[in-house]
């Protein structure tokens, strides 16, 4: 399973309700997964290639190599 390396954000599962109907058992299940990029980032000195969110990329939490 895809998790970022920085923060640990990981899939998520819930209920998809249909709009169409007003019938609230109408239900699917459905996923949202982060929104990861594979970076190469210095990790105590050494460039690795690990899985970061976008969120932590834009906030600064890590830097690219």
């Amino acid at each position: 399973m895809a998790k970022c390396a920085v923060c640990g954000k990981s899939q998520n599962w819930g209920n998809k309700i249909s709009i169409a109907r007003s019938h609230v058992s109408r239900r699917a299940t459905r996923t949202w997964k982060p929104n990861l990029r594979r970076i190469k980032a210095n990790i105590n000195g050494e460039t690795k290639t690990i899985s970061v969110c976008a969120k932590c990329l834009r906030s600064g939490k890590v830097k690219r190599a």
